[in-house]
Protein backbone atom coordinates (compact mmCIF):
# COMPACT_ATOMS: atom_id res chain seq x y z
CA UNK A 1 0.00 0.00 0.00
CA UNK A 2 1.14 3.34 -0.66
CA UNK A 3 0.41 6.49 1.24
CA UNK A 4 0.23 9.48 -0.62
CA UNK A 5 0.10 13.19 1.19
CA UNK A 6 -2.08 16.42 0.56
CA UNK A 7 1.12 18.29 -0.85
CA UNK A 8 1.17 15.33 -3.26
CA UNK A 9 -2.88 15.21 -4.08
CA UNK A 10 -2.06 19.03 -4.99
CA UNK A 11 0.95 18.56 -7.42
CA UNK A 12 -0.57 15.97 -8.61
CA UNK A 13 -4.03 17.43 -9.77
CA UNK A 14 -3.26 21.36 -9.14
CA UNK A 15 -6.28 23.52 -10.07
CA UNK A 16 -5.99 24.86 -12.99
CA UNK A 17 -6.27 20.73 -14.25
CA UNK A 18 -9.55 20.74 -12.82
CA UNK A 19 -10.92 19.95 -16.15
CA UNK A 20 -9.76 16.49 -15.41
CA UNK A 21 -11.34 15.83 -12.45
CA UNK A 22 -14.59 17.54 -13.74
CA UNK A 23 -14.62 14.84 -16.31
CA UNK A 24 -13.91 12.51 -14.21
CA UNK A 25 -16.09 13.24 -11.34
CA UNK A 26 -19.26 13.15 -14.56
CA UNK A 27 -18.02 9.64 -15.69
CA UNK A 28 -18.77 8.90 -12.36
CA UNK A 29 -22.43 10.25 -12.32
CA UNK A 30 -22.69 8.10 -15.26
CA UNK A 31 -21.26 5.14 -14.07
CA UNK A 32 -23.56 5.41 -10.94
CA UNK A 33 -26.76 6.05 -12.92
CA UNK A 34 -26.63 3.08 -14.53
CA UNK A 35 -26.12 0.74 -11.98
CA UNK A 36 -22.64 0.35 -12.12
CA UNK A 37 -21.70 1.96 -8.85
CA UNK A 38 -22.61 0.79 -5.57
CA UNK A 39 -22.87 3.52 -2.80
CA UNK A 40 -24.97 3.29 0.19
CA UNK A 41 -25.20 6.79 2.18
CA UNK A 42 -23.15 8.51 4.16
CA UNK A 43 -22.95 7.17 7.35
CA UNK A 44 -22.61 10.04 10.36
CA UNK A 45 -20.55 9.70 13.45
CA UNK A 46 -22.04 13.17 15.56
CA UNK A 47 -19.55 14.33 18.94
CA UNK A 48 -21.95 16.70 20.00
CA UNK A 49 -19.68 17.18 23.30
CA UNK A 50 -16.69 18.23 20.68
CA UNK A 51 -18.63 20.41 18.52
CA UNK A 52 -18.17 18.36 15.39
CA UNK A 53 -19.01 14.94 12.79
CA UNK A 54 -17.06 11.76 11.43
CA UNK A 55 -18.57 10.80 7.91
CA UNK A 56 -18.26 7.74 6.33
CA UNK A 57 -18.71 7.50 2.94
CA UNK A 58 -17.92 4.22 0.89
CA UNK A 59 -18.39 3.27 -2.60
CA UNK A 60 -17.50 0.36 -5.42
CA UNK A 61 -17.11 1.22 -8.75
CA UNK A 62 -17.64 -2.58 -11.08
CA UNK A 63 -15.84 -0.37 -14.09
CA UNK A 64 -12.77 0.97 -11.81
CA UNK A 65 -12.68 -2.47 -10.13
CA UNK A 66 -12.05 0.01 -7.07
CA UNK A 67 -13.62 0.46 -3.93
CA UNK A 68 -12.85 3.44 -2.09
CA UNK A 69 -13.66 4.81 1.73
CA UNK A 70 -13.43 8.02 2.45
CA UNK A 71 -13.76 8.99 6.21
CA UNK A 72 -14.06 12.61 6.74
CA UNK A 73 -14.19 14.76 9.53
CA UNK A 74 -16.05 18.79 9.51
CA UNK A 75 -15.43 20.54 12.82
CA UNK A 76 -16.06 24.27 12.49
CA UNK A 77 -14.32 25.19 15.28
CA UNK A 78 -11.47 23.92 13.96
CA UNK A 79 -9.76 27.34 12.52
CA UNK A 80 -9.56 28.73 15.92
CA UNK A 81 -7.17 25.99 16.67
CA UNK A 82 -4.82 26.78 13.66
CA UNK A 83 -6.75 23.26 12.11
CA UNK A 84 -8.59 22.92 8.93
CA UNK A 85 -12.33 22.67 9.25
CA UNK A 86 -12.00 19.49 6.85
CA UNK A 87 -9.70 16.59 7.22
CA UNK A 88 -10.10 13.47 5.41
CA UNK A 89 -8.44 10.53 3.88
CA UNK A 90 -9.45 7.65 1.49
CA UNK A 91 -8.49 4.24 1.74
CA UNK A 92 -8.48 2.87 -2.39
CA UNK A 93 -9.12 -1.18 -2.46
CA UNK A 94 -8.64 -3.95 -5.31
CA UNK A 95 -11.89 -4.97 -5.95
CA UNK A 96 -10.88 -8.44 -7.42
CA UNK A 97 -8.44 -9.19 -4.20
CA UNK A 98 -9.36 -6.79 -2.04
CA UNK A 99 -5.82 -5.63 -1.26
CA UNK A 100 -5.67 -1.85 0.26
CA UNK A 101 -3.54 0.05 -2.66
CA UNK A 102 -3.39 3.62 -1.42
CA UNK A 103 -3.93 5.60 1.28
CA UNK A 104 -4.60 9.05 0.18
CA UNK A 105 -4.82 12.69 2.62
CA UNK A 106 -8.49 13.89 0.99
CA UNK A 107 -9.62 17.39 2.26
CA UNK A 108 -7.88 18.89 -0.50
CA UNK A 109 -9.74 15.63 -3.05
CA UNK A 110 -12.75 16.47 -1.28
CA UNK A 111 -13.01 20.41 -2.26
CA UNK A 112 -11.72 20.05 -5.71
CA UNK A 113 -14.23 16.84 -6.35
CA UNK A 114 -17.42 19.04 -4.89
CA UNK A 115 -16.11 22.08 -7.04
CA UNK A 116 -16.21 19.60 -10.40
CA UNK A 117 -19.93 18.38 -9.14
CA UNK A 118 -21.01 22.22 -9.52
CA UNK A 119 -19.75 22.90 -12.98
CA UNK A 120 -21.21 19.10 -14.12
CA UNK A 121 -24.37 21.03 -13.11
CA UNK A 122 -23.79 24.18 -14.40
CA UNK A 123 -23.46 22.49 -17.54
CA UNK A 124 -26.64 20.82 -17.97
CA UNK A 125 -28.62 23.45 -15.89
CA UNK A 126 -27.14 26.88 -16.97
CA UNK A 127 -28.34 28.96 -19.28
CA UNK A 128 -26.36 28.68 -22.21
CA UNK A 129 -25.65 32.46 -22.78
CA UNK A 130 -24.35 32.30 -19.25
CA UNK A 131 -22.56 35.26 -18.36
CA UNK A 132 -22.52 36.42 -14.32
CA UNK A 133 -21.59 34.01 -11.25
CA UNK A 134 -22.52 35.15 -7.84
CA UNK A 135 -21.10 32.86 -4.89
CA UNK A 136 -22.41 33.01 -1.31
CA UNK A 137 -19.59 32.31 0.96
CA UNK A 138 -15.50 32.79 0.55
CA UNK A 139 -14.23 30.01 1.50
CA UNK A 140 -12.33 26.79 0.08
CA UNK A 141 -14.88 25.70 -1.60
CA UNK A 142 -15.80 29.04 -3.38
CA UNK A 143 -12.18 29.05 -4.93
CA UNK A 144 -12.79 25.68 -6.12
CA UNK A 145 -16.51 26.41 -7.58
CA UNK A 146 -15.02 29.02 -9.43
CA UNK A 147 -12.15 27.46 -10.72
CA UNK A 148 -14.35 24.56 -11.96
CA UNK A 149 -17.76 26.46 -13.49
CA UNK A 150 -15.77 28.85 -15.03
CA UNK A 151 -14.35 26.00 -17.56
CA UNK A 152 -17.87 24.94 -18.55
CA UNK A 153 -19.62 29.00 -18.96
CA UNK A 154 -18.02 31.99 -20.36
CA UNK A 155 -17.97 33.58 -17.30
CA UNK A 156 -17.90 37.44 -17.87
CA UNK A 157 -18.36 38.48 -13.98
CA UNK A 158 -17.77 36.71 -11.17
CA UNK A 159 -19.71 38.26 -7.76
CA UNK A 160 -18.65 37.37 -3.93
CA UNK A 161 -20.45 38.26 -0.74
CA UNK A 162 -18.77 37.13 2.63
CA UNK A 163 -19.47 38.33 5.63
CA UNK A 164 -15.97 38.99 6.22
CA UNK A 165 -13.93 41.16 3.76
CA UNK A 166 -10.46 39.64 4.43
CA UNK A 167 -12.03 36.22 3.55
CA UNK A 168 -12.74 37.63 -0.46
CA UNK A 169 -9.29 39.78 -0.40
CA UNK A 170 -7.95 35.77 0.30
CA UNK A 171 -10.45 34.39 -2.24
CA UNK A 172 -9.06 36.85 -4.88
CA UNK A 173 -5.27 36.44 -4.13
CA UNK A 174 -6.03 32.62 -4.72
CA UNK A 175 -7.51 32.41 -7.50
CA UNK A 176 -4.91 34.95 -9.58
CA UNK A 177 -2.98 31.59 -10.42
CA UNK A 178 -5.61 30.95 -12.55
CA UNK A 179 -6.35 34.28 -14.09
CA UNK A 180 -9.74 34.65 -12.80
CA UNK A 181 -11.09 38.11 -11.01
CA UNK A 182 -13.96 38.41 -8.79
CA UNK A 183 -15.67 41.85 -7.36
CA UNK A 184 -17.09 41.96 -3.82
CA UNK A 185 -20.98 42.79 -4.00
CA UNK A 186 -23.87 42.59 -1.64
CA UNK A 187 -25.49 39.35 -0.67
CA UNK A 188 -28.70 40.43 -2.67
CA UNK A 189 -26.13 41.18 -5.65
CA UNK A 190 -24.81 38.31 -5.67
CA UNK A 191 -28.28 36.48 -5.54
CA UNK A 192 -29.33 38.34 -8.55
CA UNK A 193 -26.61 36.35 -11.16
CA UNK A 194 -27.13 34.20 -13.70
CA UNK A 195 -25.17 31.52 -11.66
CA UNK A 196 -25.96 31.24 -8.27
CA UNK A 197 -23.44 29.23 -6.06
CA UNK A 198 -24.00 29.18 -2.34
CA UNK A 199 -21.21 27.45 0.07
CA UNK A 200 -22.10 28.88 3.86
CA UNK A 201 -22.98 26.28 6.94
CA UNK A 202 -26.17 28.54 7.35
CA UNK A 203 -28.93 26.67 9.34
CA UNK A 204 -31.36 29.63 8.71
CA UNK A 205 -32.26 30.86 4.49
CA UNK A 206 -30.05 33.37 3.54
CA UNK A 207 -30.66 33.58 -0.26
CA UNK A 208 -34.48 35.69 -0.32
CA UNK A 209 -37.11 34.24 -2.99
CA UNK A 210 -37.58 37.83 -4.26
CA UNK A 211 -34.18 37.98 -5.55
CA UNK A 212 -33.98 34.87 -7.57
CA UNK A 213 -34.66 35.66 -11.36
CA UNK A 214 -36.19 33.65 -14.11
CA UNK A 215 -33.44 31.56 -15.83
CA UNK A 216 -30.86 31.37 -12.93
CA UNK A 217 -29.45 28.35 -11.90
CA UNK A 218 -28.10 27.54 -8.22
CA UNK A 219 -25.65 25.34 -7.17
CA UNK A 220 -26.58 24.91 -3.18
CA UNK A 221 -23.51 23.69 -1.59
CA UNK A 222 -23.45 24.21 1.74
CA UNK A 223 -26.30 22.56 3.08
CA UNK A 224 -24.35 18.82 3.87
CA UNK A 225 -26.19 17.73 7.51
CA UNK A 226 -29.22 17.81 8.75
CA UNK A 227 -30.90 21.35 10.27
CA UNK A 228 -28.64 23.37 7.53
CA UNK A 229 -30.40 25.24 4.69
CA UNK A 230 -29.50 28.59 2.43
CA UNK A 231 -32.35 29.02 0.02
CA UNK A 232 -35.65 30.00 1.09
CA UNK A 233 -38.05 27.10 0.41
CA UNK A 234 -40.26 29.21 -1.44
CA UNK A 235 -37.29 29.37 -4.42
CA UNK A 236 -37.42 25.24 -4.24
CA UNK A 237 -41.47 25.87 -4.74
CA UNK A 238 -40.74 27.88 -8.09
CA UNK A 239 -37.31 25.56 -9.56
CA UNK A 240 -36.45 22.57 -10.78
CA UNK A 241 -34.80 20.51 -8.51
CA UNK A 242 -32.17 18.44 -9.07
CA UNK A 243 -30.26 16.22 -6.54
CA UNK A 244 -27.46 13.98 -6.06
CA UNK A 245 -28.83 11.41 -4.27
CA UNK A 246 -31.98 11.31 -2.66
CA UNK A 247 -31.17 9.79 0.47
CA UNK A 248 -28.17 12.08 1.39
CA UNK A 249 -30.31 15.25 0.27
CA UNK A 250 -33.35 14.09 2.14
CA UNK A 251 -31.27 13.71 5.25
CA UNK A 252 -28.77 16.57 4.79
CA UNK A 253 -29.07 18.41 1.42
CA UNK A 254 -30.72 21.82 0.92
CA UNK A 255 -33.91 19.93 0.90
CA UNK A 256 -33.48 18.30 4.54
CA UNK A 257 -35.56 20.82 6.40
CA UNK A 258 -38.16 21.50 3.75
CA UNK A 259 -39.00 17.92 3.36
CA UNK A 260 -39.24 17.38 7.13
CA UNK A 261 -41.17 20.78 7.35
CA UNK A 262 -43.85 19.56 4.24
CA UNK A 263 -43.02 22.57 1.80
CA UNK A 264 -41.96 20.25 -0.46
CA UNK A 265 -41.99 16.33 -1.14
CA UNK A 266 -40.16 13.54 -3.07
CA UNK A 267 -42.46 14.38 -6.35
CA UNK A 268 -41.18 17.53 -5.97
CA UNK A 269 -38.04 16.33 -7.14
CA UNK A 270 -37.09 16.60 -10.76
CA UNK A 271 -34.04 14.26 -11.40
CA UNK A 272 -30.78 13.12 -9.75
CA UNK A 273 -27.82 14.76 -11.59
CA UNK A 274 -26.89 11.30 -12.92
CA UNK A 275 -29.53 10.75 -15.09
CA UNK A 276 -29.70 13.84 -16.85
CA UNK A 277 -25.54 13.25 -17.59
CA UNK A 278 -26.70 10.49 -19.91
CA UNK A 279 -29.74 12.00 -21.15
CA UNK A 280 -31.89 9.68 -19.12
CA UNK A 281 -33.81 13.47 -18.06
CA UNK A 282 -33.71 16.39 -19.78
CA UNK A 283 -31.58 18.99 -18.56
CA UNK A 284 -32.65 22.84 -18.62
CA UNK A 285 -35.30 23.46 -21.26
CA UNK A 286 -35.87 26.89 -21.52
CA UNK A 287 -34.23 29.95 -20.78
CA UNK A 288 -36.60 31.22 -17.71
CA UNK A 289 -36.89 28.18 -15.18
CA UNK A 290 -35.32 28.54 -12.52
CA UNK A 291 -33.00 25.42 -11.59
CA UNK A 292 -31.34 24.05 -8.37
CA UNK A 293 -28.84 21.20 -8.01
CA UNK A 294 -28.91 19.85 -4.16
CA UNK A 295 -25.05 18.68 -4.01
CA UNK A 296 -24.52 16.73 -0.59
CA UNK A 297 -20.84 15.17 -2.09
CA UNK A 298 -21.19 11.13 -3.01
CA UNK A 299 -18.38 9.02 -2.32
CA UNK A 300 -17.77 7.90 -5.79
CA UNK A 301 -16.86 11.41 -6.49
CA UNK A 302 -14.00 10.90 -4.09
CA UNK A 303 -13.36 7.43 -5.66
CA UNK A 304 -12.81 8.46 -9.04
CA UNK A 305 -11.17 11.27 -8.07
CA UNK A 306 -9.08 9.37 -5.94
CA UNK A 307 -7.87 7.21 -8.91
CA UNK A 308 -6.91 9.96 -10.78
CA UNK A 309 -4.59 10.31 -8.20
CA UNK A 310 -3.32 7.54 -7.59
CA UNK A 311 -3.03 6.18 -11.66
CA UNK A 312 -0.62 8.76 -11.43
CA UNK A 313 1.20 7.94 -8.65
CA UNK A 314 1.77 4.42 -9.34
CA UNK A 315 3.22 5.70 -12.97
CA UNK A 316 5.79 7.93 -11.60
CA UNK A 317 7.17 6.31 -8.36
Amino acid sequence: MIIITEKEVKNIIPAKDIQKIIDAVEGGFADYARGDVQMPPKQYLDFKECGGDLRIMPSYSQILKLAGTKIVNVHPENPQKGLPTVMAVVVLNDARDGRALALIEAAYITGIRTGAAGAIAAKYLAKKNTETLGVVGAGQQAFFQIAAITKVRKIKEVLVYDTKEENIIKLADSLKELGIEIKKASLEETAKTDILTTTTPSRNPIIKNEWIKPGTHINAIGADAPGKEELDPIILKRAKIVIDNWEQASHSGEINVPIEKGIIKKEDIYSDLGNIVIGKTAGRENDTEITVFDSTGLGFQDLYTANLVYQYAIKNQ
